[in-house]
């Protein structure tokens, strides 16, 4: 059975990716936070359609949650085939106002949360040779943004883990790609407002901000359409850094 396992899927892309993935036959566990009912309501559409999901609360910080949460996906569904390490946190702040807390929490969650993840979920990858790892940086992890350096350094951070651990774990059969968003139209750039968000489409050479459904499309074609993909980060922004 392929079995998915998205992290922060309540909203959001990880909402897209879960959906996108139920329907190409993959039993998808749902993770968030706070959002239970937005986690409830997915589960109910997708089993409204005949598709299996469950969801689960953990934070991908605590790694105690996050061996709870796969254990949970393994007793109702089996081994999780496809991680995607979508969880993340923003904020912005300009360097010299960043606190000490919010650093650490920053990296806990984006950085943290991949390596949590992976590791709970590593070891039957590795017995059975076979597996899908996909992490979700950001344009701003290649490319840097200011007033966005914390989560900069942890997107970057992501693709120096994506591009490691894909050579390591190759001879294993198990590939670990990476998909960049630009400015995707979410809750989380909302609170940029509308009068940046416009400034931020016309930057855009297709001129408009992404839709959540176009990276969960990306994320679907690394998973189950390249297999002879490994070790490379997908930048869905709509030509914004080209």
């Amino acid at each position: 059975m392929k079995v998915a396992l998205i992290t922060g899927s309540s909203r959001g892309i990880g909402a897209a990716a879960a959906e996108t993935l139920a329907r190409a036959g993959y039993a998808v566990c749902i993770n968030y936070i706070e959002r239970q009912d937005k986690a409830e309501e997915l589960v109910e559409k997708l089993t409204r359609e005949g598709l299996q999901a469950i969801c689960v609360q953990a934070d991908v910080a605590d790694a105690q949650a996050v061996k709870r949460m796969v254990q949970r996906v393994e007793q109702e569904f089996g081994p999780v085939t496809l991680l995607v390490n979508n969880a993340g946190i923003s904020e912005q702040h300009q360097f010299q106002d960043i606190s000490p807390e919010w650093w650490k929490r920053i990296f806990d969650v984006n950085l943290g949360g991949c390596f949590n993840c992976i590791q709970a979920v590593l070891p039957h990858m590795l017995h059975e040779h076979s597996g899908c790892i996909i992490n979700i940086s950001s344009i701003w992890g290649q490319h840097g943004a200011s007033c966005e350096v914390a989560y900069s350094s942890t997107k970057h951070a992501i693709i120096g883990l994506t591009r490691s651990l894909a050579a390591e774990l190759a001879p294993s059969g198990i590939r670990v790609n990476c998909v960049a968003p630009g400015v995707i139209d979410t809750d989380m750039v909302q609170v940029l407002g509308k009068e940046t968000l416009d400034m931020l489409a016309e930057e855009i050479p297709l001129g408009r901000l992404g839709k959540p459904q176009e990276i969960a499309q990306s994320i679907l074609f690394l998973a189950d359409y390249a297999s002879y993909t490994t070790g490379q980060v997908i930048a869905s922004d709509g030509g914004f850094i080209l």
